[in-house]
């Protein structure tokens, strides 16, 4: 579907907002989407999309978000979260 998407709109045009709730599977989302599947099995192996991948929960994100809608619907995940795990991993990623 990603691979589509970047088909269709190019990327240049596209932003991936994750909403993972760990940093592990952050990692992998964000490892997928810009570099291709790790793991080789999936319809992305080796398919590089470049395409930049952000946390919901991390600050450039969340400042574009409506602070009441960001209190009803996710402040109450940001305090379950390990915002700064996930955001090393994604950083990790964009550092590749």
């Amino acid at each position: 579907m990603a691979k589509k998407i970047v088909d269709q709109y190019g990327r240049d045009n596209l932003v991936v907002i994750l909403g993972s709730p760990d940093a592990d599977s952050s990692e992998l989302y964000a490892e997928t989407l810009v570099n291709g599947d790790p793991s080789w099995t999936g319809p992305l192996a080796g398919v590089a999309l470049n395409l930049p991948v952000f946390h919901i929960m991390e600050p450039e994100i969340k400042s574009q978000i409506d602070p009441k809608l960001y209190a009803e619907h996710l402040e109450l995940m940001e305090i379950a979260l390990d915002v700064e795990k996930i955001a090393q991993g994604l950083n990790r990623v964009r550092k590749k």
